[in-house]
């Protein structure tokens, strides 16, 4: 799907403000309601927004600890039984991902502090068909779920 400015704006609106009604989209963006109405259902039938939902930052509530944990799966259990248990399990997982190289899954996981961080990683490390495990410690975000620079780039390409 190709993406126009008017795209990238709403886009942006509801990034910035994402309980924004549609009424007020379309007030800021100087375009009717139907029009921010059938713009979003366009977005979201083509997989461009899954959801309008607030980000909620785990730093918020004392989960200021974030980690990154590399999962080699013993691979007579199988991807999907690791990672549902994983997902069920341990709700400290913030994102996961298959991936290649010398490990089979990549974790970002948070923690209030050191002790709880490693209750996790241990805890990680019991679920049935983990093979081994191995962590690294973020020191500092410098930007998470960065979209909208290439929702821009696409917008401006169109132009």
């Amino acid at each position: 799907m190709r993406l126009d400015r008017l795209d990238a704006q709403l886009i942006q609106l509801l990034t910035d403000s994402p309980m924004l009604p549609a009424m007020e989209c379309a007030r800021r963006l100087g375009v009717a309601r139907g029009t921010v109405t059938s713009r979003l259902s366009r977005l979201q039938d083509n997989g461009v927004i899954e959801a309008i939902v607030p980000r909620i930052q785990p730093a918020g509530f004392e989960y200021q600890l974030v980690a990154f944990c590399s999962v080699e799966i013993n691979q007579k259990f199988g991807h999907e039984r690791v990672t549902g248990a994983l997902a069920r399990s341990i709700p400290e997982i913030m994102d996961m991902y298959t991936v290649t190289g010398d490990f089979d899954l990549q974790l970002r996981v948070v923690a209030r502090n050191a002790s709880e961080l490693q209750d996790v990683f241990d805890r990680i490390a019991q679920v049935p068909g983990v093979a081994r495990t191995s962590s690294a410690l973020a020191l500092r975000e410098h930007f998470q779920g960065r979209t909208l620079p290439l929702v821009q780039a696409q917008a401006d390409r169109e132009d």
